[in-house]
């Protein structure tokens, strides 16, 4: 298991365990010395960005114009990329690529109505990758296995109705059906894999063509929903499409050589795991621990479990023994909420109910992503003017290991339809400038020690005080309402500082104990830093 490019300290892992349920806390007490013992030998604060958002044009660039970009990026202080699904989904060259339909097919098979995929050829896929990874950025391959989608022909079979709301109510008894589940892949055909997908190798579907109006998730006659999965709608192991049987042998062998094949062939540094929540909670462990053996490496895995529910997010890490990170949905909910409350949000209570807060260790940190943003399934978009004082709280803290979202950095423009069924054209705010600023901040003042002054509704800082490799102290203010100032100390006495962002002009002076009065103006952000 390797932990994010991230300082660990004692300190901040002892303080996890005073709030940590009773199963987590456990292992942490047994684990912490070789968590500690595998960090950086170096100070090194990494910073992640996922590379991609929904609405990117469908135009194969995606891949070129990341091998084009890789070298600013690098330069801009970001340490690893979370990539976009690479193989061929159902909608073929247009798909996202969470529809999947062959792992195998990264954009070289004429398969789904094309060669490549949205983002481009294997080829492309490929070069891109050993780009980022020749300038030092580590590359982590999206997984989805959670289904499979656009399958090659129908196939009868029997299976059991149950409520789609309710997943523990069966709605009548076993029957014949039909569906979607046998996958062929014509255009591939044993190239990189033999297996054949068929029927069997599910445990349950969301349609039977032989009764197409009867709403019901179909489950396998012979089979059951997994265990240790969320249990929304009494057990979500269905999410959608033609869903993996975790339990089948052939199954848990396939998904074990696609991911020897693709370190192998392309050369990942890590994954992130999507849907997780629908996926047995003991897969990934294994799963991870194979390529770990296979590759004779460390591999970054973090993986999406949304929701916002604290004791849930604990139960999975416990669970996963540690070996997996999590996207910190919480501190994306607090972000949101603070972003829509008009400036009455108490700031004072942001990281409260955070993986951030609590479990900093294996927190991945974000303001938004490709399911948030606006028009998506789970949207939730944090406000244009909020986006800089969550992205200095993520990328000038020491908890958690921070994560970009490529539309905040660049900017993005798109049309679709909402819920309600109506079109929408929504413009999203490029914030390039500032997170610049941060992301070089983070680069040379986010070191050492770090003093909270968490003690206003609007206003909240914090400094961090420097280390011997990095000495140069820092003092963050932000504020959701009016600005103002505040006392902070920094750990550096009769030194002046400026505020690197541009928000607040002059300088100010520290005192001879080494606190100065820090000011940001309101709804923004400002950080303080010695003066040349």
């Amino acid at each position: 298991m390797t932990v994010p490019f991230q300082r660990l300290t004692q300190t901040r892992a002892t303080a996890a365990l005073e709030t940590a349920p009773a199963l987590l806390k456990t292992w942490i007490d047994a684990a912490l010395p070789e968590l500690l013992a595998r960090r950086p030998d170096a100070e090194f604060n990494g910073t992640l960005m996922q590379w991609f958002h929904w609405y990117l044009p469908a135009d194969g660039s995606h891949w070129t114009r990341l091998e084009r970009e890789a070298e600013a990026l690098a330069e801009a202080g970001i340490t690893a990329l979370w990539l976009p699904p690479a193989y061929k989904g159902t909608s073929g060259g247009f798909d996202v690529g969470y529809g999947v339909y062959d792992l195998f097919d990264l954009g070289e098979f004429d398969q789904k109505g094309s060669v490549r995929t949205k983002y481009g050829s294997r080829d492309e896929y490929a070069q891109a990758v050993a780009k980022a990874r020749s300038l030092g950025v580590q590359v982590y391959a999206d997984v989805v296995f959670n289904h499979k989608m656009g399958a090659d022909y129908e196939e009868e079979f029997v299976a059991i109705p149950f409520d789609p709301n309710d997943r523990n109510r069966p709605l009548g008894d076993a029957r014949t059906i039909r569906s979607w589940t046998g996958f062929n892949f014509p255009g591939r055909g044993e190239r990189h894999s033999a297996m054949k997908w068929r029927w069997y190798h599910f445990d349950s579907v969301d349609y039977n063509s032989l009764d197409p109006n009867f709403r019901a998730v179909w489950r396998m006659a012979d089979k059951n929903f997994e265990t240790k999965v969320d249990l929304q709608g009494g057990n979500y192991d269905y999410l959608m499409g033609a869903d993996l049987d975790m339990n089948h042998p052939e199954v848990l062998g396939e998904l074990r050589h696609w991911g020897r094949w693709l370190l192998d062939t392309i050369g990942v540094d890590g994954f992130r795991l999507d849907a997780i929540k629908h996926i047995n909670g003991d897969f990934f462990v294994n799963w991870l621990n194979d390529l770990e053996d296979y590759a004779q490496r460390d591999l970054f895995c973090v993986g999406e479990y949304w929701t916002y529910d604290l004791g849930t997010l604990s139960w999975y890490i416990a669970n996963a023994g540690g070996q997996l990170s999590l996207f910190d949905a919480p501190l994306h909910n607090n972000f949101h909420q603070a972003s829509r409350s008009g400036g009455f949000y108490d700031m004072r209570r942001i990281l409260d109910g955070t993986l951030m807060k609590e479990f900093p260790l294996f927190a991945v940190t974000l303001v938004e992503n490709h399911d948030t943003q606006p028009l998506q399934a789970l949207e939730s978009p944090v406000e244009s003017w909020f986006k800089p004082l969550a992205y200095a709280i993520i990328l000038l803290r020491a908890e958690g290991y921070p994560c970009i979202f490529y539309a905040d950095y660049y900017g993005a423009h798109y049309r679709d339809r909402g819920r309600d069924g109506n079109e929408y054209e929504i413009w999203l705010d490029s914030h390039r400038d500032i997170l610049d600023c941060l992301l070089f901040a983070r680069q040379r003042y986010a070191y050492g020690a770090q003093y909270d002054y968490f003690d206003h509704p609007d206003i909240i800082g914090w400094t961090r005080l420097g280390t011997a490799q990095h000495p140069e102290p820092m003092a963050a203010l932000l504020s959701d309402g009016p600005g103002g100032g505040k006392w902070m100390e920094v750990g550096r006495p009769n030194a002046r500082f400026r505020d690197l962002t541009g928000h607040v002009s002059g300088e100010i002076y520290t005192n001879e104990q080494g606190w100065g009065e820090f000011f940001c103006a309101g709804g923004s952000v400002s950080v303080w830093v010695p003066a040349p």
